[in-house]
């Protein structure tokens, strides 16, 4: 699975992305300085984006473009927990506003089919953004796209109102007013507090939505639910089939900006990663992403005649998630213990193997092997040591009793929940399994429907150890608050540390950006400490497509323009 943080603070988008594929067993497998050196240098030779760049005029005029996705959703809010998808949003794109757009090096400008300008002011002694809309936009149902739209998201996502169930507050919790302007055309937000990641809270995901559809917790739960009564893009929904899980999007002739070069867009479920590869193999899909430990998917892929392999770095990272609430896992030196146990090495190496991509381990929550802000973060706790983890569970009470340990009568157990449709995810849990035996821990792999995976176990906290790939934008240090701060909805294991609280906090404020790094690495490391979550590496952005496929593929941090994407043949 992967979860997606929001272009901005972080919407948390879970798709299919828990990879372990072959060999393995829980050996030391440490790399060594030239494999290192090696996954150095292909890091260094992966491009930031590979999405065949075609001019507009040069795209073909028509054609439909088929896609898979991995979940199928039934909550459309964007903004909304439960509609924090990967998928989701992808398939939001080409038909809900982004009033800012990222370029592949991550810097944000205005997009202009919805922003004339926008401007960040400080000099009144607060920070004050104001947004210039462009006189066009208009939702689907004619209403004028306003100020009051961007009102209501601050309000709704804030977190003052805790009956929303916003996928993050991060940024919205700073907002003092959102005001109207000149006219209702211009929306001046006045932020309380500092916040240096401003461009992305109306950037992608989560994408805007009218307000009346936001206005009260009961609109925000149920006016997309199953449904997406209203849009404002270059497409505009024609179907959407429940019984086969599939979106088809048409050219909406009332769309303001350039004319979309597509006739139209469908989004087929398609659940496991091999299937998905078959269907691209036998000529159903224009496009198909190649997820880690998927090697045959990819030499499969590769086959395919006329198919174009675009890869790409992307602030996208596998982790294990530790529930820092669950019986067993309450007591940090246990969920220290557990994390030395594994050997986070293995797992990476086993996932990326043939992969043709850097093997590389993270060593950071925050910003990528690539990132200028990298710092390995790890310390000692990143480093597999088995006999340390036995010590920490003797200390703990946990005893060996033959093939497990027991405490106060219980055996430690815990459990490891998968998608069952996702057959590397079963492998990585096996390796899991197999380390954690050796220090006296039974766990016990827990398929569990895909489509319930997200909303049903991991939202609800029923799992202790849980693989899925937070999918990254390009201002990272504001997914601190959204992923580890106390309370957040996206603080899924449900970790709580005043100090990391504070250190957050004062990351997230800070507007010189190398002491905002500085600070968010010193919030990392105490982010290790106490276990929340355990990172294993940046992932694969790994398409397969069709080689007259034009501007799509491997974005990295660039956002996608719907309207541009087509066919050169």
């Amino acid at each position: 699975m992967k979860v997606r943080y929001r272009a901005a603070a972080g919407i948390a988008v879970l798709a299919m992305a828990v990879a372990a594929c072959g060999g393995g067993g829980s050996d030391n497998k440490q790399p060594n300085a030239a494999q290192s050196s090696q996954a150095q240098q292909q890091m260094a030779e992966t491009p930031a984006i590979s999405v065949n760049p075609v001019a507009y005029e040069q795209v073909k005029d028509g054609g439909t473009l088929t896609l898979p996705v991995g979940q199928w959703p039934s909550q459309w809010n964007p903004n909304h927990v439960d509609g924090n998808q990967a998928d989701t949003a992808e398939m939001l794109d080409p038909i809900l506003p982004q009033l800012l757009v990222s370029d592949e090096k991550a810097n944000f400008t205005a997009n202009p089919d919805y922003v004339t300008d926008v401007k960040n002011d400080m000099s009144s002694g607060k920070q004050v953004v104001t947004y210039t809309l462009n006189d066009k936009a208009v939702w689907s149902d004619g209403t004028p796209i306003t100020w009051k739209d961007l009102e209501a998201a601050w309000k709704a996502n804030s977190g003052e109102n805790k009956k929303f169930k916003p996928a993050s507050t991060d940024g919205w919790d700073r907002i003092e007013s959102v005001t109207k302007g000149d006219s209702d055309k211009v929306a001046v937000i006045t932020f309380a507090k500092p916040y240096p990641e401003w461009e992305g809270l109306f950037a992608r995901s989560p994408h805007l939505i009218p307000a009346k559809h936001m206005e009260t917790p009961e609109a925000y739960d149920k006016d997309y639910l199953q449904k997406v009564p209203v849009t404002a893009g270059p497409f505009k929904v024609e179907k959407i089939d429940e019984a086969t899980k599939t979106l088809t999007l048409v050219r909406d002739d009332k769309w303001w900006g350039k004319k979309a070069k597509l006739d139209k867009v469908i989004f087929r479920t398609i659940e496991t990663p091999a299937a998905q590869v078959n269907a691209f193999a036998n000529g159903e899909l224009d496009a198909v992403e190649i997820p880690p430990g998927s090697p045959a998917d990819l030499k499969r892929a590769k086959e395919v005649p006329n198919v174009d392999i675009r890869k790409a770095l992307s602030p996208n990272w596998r982790h294990i998630t530790v529930n820092n609430q669950s019986e067993f896992l309450k007591d940090k030196s246990v969920r220290q213990a557990v994390q030395y146990a594994i050997n986070r090495d293995v797992i990476t190496q086993s996932d990326l193997k043939d992969m043709e991509w850097p093997i590389q381990t993270l060593g950071n929550h925050i910003f990528m092997n690539n990132h200028k802000g990298y710092v390995d973060n790890s310390g000692d706790l990143g480093k597999y040591n088995l006999e340390k983890a036995k010590q920490l569970l003797d200390a703990a009470g946990w005893k060996q009793e033959g093939e497990y340990r027991k405490k106060d009568g219980k055996e430690f157990s815990l459990g490891f929940v998968v998608p069952a449709g996702v057959p590397y995810a079963k492998t990585e849990g096996e390796l899991t399994q197999a380390m954690l035996k050796e220090a006296g821990i039974k766990l016990e792999i827990r398929p569990v429907p895909d489509d319930k995976f997200f909303t049903d176990y991991i939202i609800k906290g029923d799992f202790d150890l849980v693989p899925f790939s937070w999918i990254g934008d390009p201002q990272p240090v504001g997914f601190l608050a959204q992923g580890f701060k106390t309370g957040s909805e996206s603080n899924f294991p449900k970790g709580s540390d005043p100090a990391v609280d504070a250190a957050i906090e004062a990351a997230v404020g800070e507007m010189d950006p190398a002491k905002a790094i500085e600070l968010a690495n010193a919030a990392d490391k105490l982010v290790w400490d106490m276990v929340h979550t355990i990172p294993l590496y940046q992932r694969p952005d790994i398409m397969a497509t069709k080689k007259t496929l034009a501007n799509y593929g491997a974005e990295g941090y660039k956002s996608y323009d719907f309207a541009q994407i087509g066919f050169t043949g």
